[in-house]
């Protein structure tokens, strides 16, 4: 970690990149100057809370879901779409804890994931260059020029649609709705029909029996509060630094600076480096902090990762995600794990099994291959088996629509079928069908 004095704007001094070119400098200040003076979005204790359940991963006693929308859309948000997506996000965890045999941590990508990182700054539309999408929080998605000119009161509109989202998640996940008798009612009757979904309701059916069982035998349900509600975190990727910036707040118990604009936060691949002002914003900040590591990362990398967001060894406090493609997996991971392990480091290991697995279409689409995502998934168990270390945890997109924007699965989604139902506004994602069908692949790795 940098020897300099941290505060929530000393990122301004370092090197920073992926942030879109405000037109208008003083529109840029009024709307940060409201958007600090608005009400926290998450709260500190929250944030310690998650880090207590994280550290439990890192010693190998329960497992990361990590999950949710590549890009959270202004135009497409609903209570329905909001409940849809956490009904696959509980019937995950349900597989996976039962099929598993382990707790799980559950950490959704939604209610402040819209900004999104671009390769290039530009993109073709029609013939025209105009500016990349770089998510509903800077612009608009259309491909005109003229609705991808940034304008920062859209932050304002990510903060109300990030707190109405959150009321409806902590309605949903300690209201009765995530109650584990209501383990039928998460599937959704398009679900239920594929063989994931079936699957699905046999084991809703085997959970049904022993929980009548436990009360045949005396067992009080009524009183284990975590049959009845769950934990449930929120997180995105700390990209638009102004916006993370004008959330964050003292702690009054501890006095320590959190991100209050999600429980966790997480540096990209592209905007990792050590000097850079995205790393330098994280390391300040006391909630638990991720970093997604590619192929091309070096132990050196990792190792220098660790020390700058991570140097007192709070167990808990950071998680590493591997994003290495189907095919580098098994021979970029390993080093990687023993250099962490080696050094002590009481890091989360998690596998992102998509991003390194995208490709184009002959229609010109992004899309991933489910058979590669599970290929990847499986060579980030099988570097573990082979170092020694646990398999912590899985961050995948999904969303609970029927969509086809990923290939193959459960569901049999073809390449002339992406066409069909093609509604993310940036990476395709996996359905919920294909979802359960990843789950339960991971449960028989985690019983392996």
């Amino acid at each position: 970690m940098s020897d300099s004095p941290w505060h929530p704007a000393s990122w301004r001094d370092r090197p920073v990149s992926q942030q879109p070119e405000w037109p208008d400098p003083g529109a840029l200040e009024a709307a940060l100057k409201t958007l600090s003076g608005l009400p926290p979005l998450v709260f500190a204790g929250e944030a310690r809370r998650l880090r207590s359940s994280l550290a439990e991963v890192a010693a190998g006693r329960a497992f990361l879901l990590q999950a949710g929308d590549c890009a959270e859309s202004f135009s497409d948000w609903s209570a329905d779409i909001i409940r849809d997506k956490l009904k696959v996000i509980l019937q995950m965890a349900v597989i996976l804890t039962y099929g598993g045999g382990v707790p799980v941590v559950k950490v959704g990508r939604i209610a402040g994931q819209f900004a999104k990182p671009r390769t290039a700054a530009t993109e073709k539309a029609g013939g025209v260059e105009i500016p990349a999408f770089r998510g509903h929080i800077v612009h608009d998605d259309a491909p005109t020029a003229e609705a991808r000119v940034p304008d920062p009161t859209r932050m304002l509109t990510a903060y109300h649609q990030s707190a109405s989202t959150l009321n409806l998640l902590r309605a949903f996940t300690k209201g009765g709705f995530a109650d584990l008798s209501q383990v039928h009612v998460w599937n959704q009757e398009f679900v239920a029909r594929s063989p994931a979904g079936r699957h699905y309701e046999a084991l809703a059916g085997e959970i049904e029996r022993a929980l009548r069982f436990m009360s045949a035998c005396g067992v009080d349900l009524s009183s284990e509060g975590k049959l009845h509600q769950v934990d449930f975190w929120t997180s995105h990727e700390a990209l638009l630094l102004p916006w993370e910036e004008a959330l964050t707040r003292r702690d009054s118990l501890t006095g320590d600076w959190y991100d209050c604009s999600a429980h966790l936060l997480w540096v990209g691949e592209r905007t990792r480096g050590l000097d850079g002002a995205h790393v330098e914003f994280l390391r300040g900040v006391h909630n638990p902090v991720a970093a997604k590591v590619g192929p091309g990362a070096t132990p050196a990398d990792v190792l220098g990762l660790c020390e700058a967001l991570n140097p007192e060894r709070v167990p808990g406090r950071l998680t590493l995600i591997a994003r290495m493609g189907a095919m580098k997996v098994g021979t970029a991971l390993p080093p990687l794990l023993s250099a962490v392990a080696d050094a002590g480091h009481p890091v989360v290991w998690a596998c992102d099994p998509m991003h390194g697995n995208t490709f184009s279409s002959d229609g010109g689409r992004k899309t991933r291959r489910f058979d590669d995502v599970i290929e990847e998934i499986r060579g980030f168990f099988a570097a573990h088996a082979q170092v020694g270390t646990w398999p912590g945890g899985v961050h995948v997109e999904l969303t609970g629509d029927d969509v086809t924007e990923c290939l193959g699965g459960g569901s049999e989604v073809l390449e002339d079928d992406l066409p069909l139902r093609y509604t993310t506004t940036c990476d395709p994602r996996l359905n919920a069908g294909q979802s359960l069908d990843l789950a339960f692949r991971v449960a028989e790795l985690l019983r392996a």
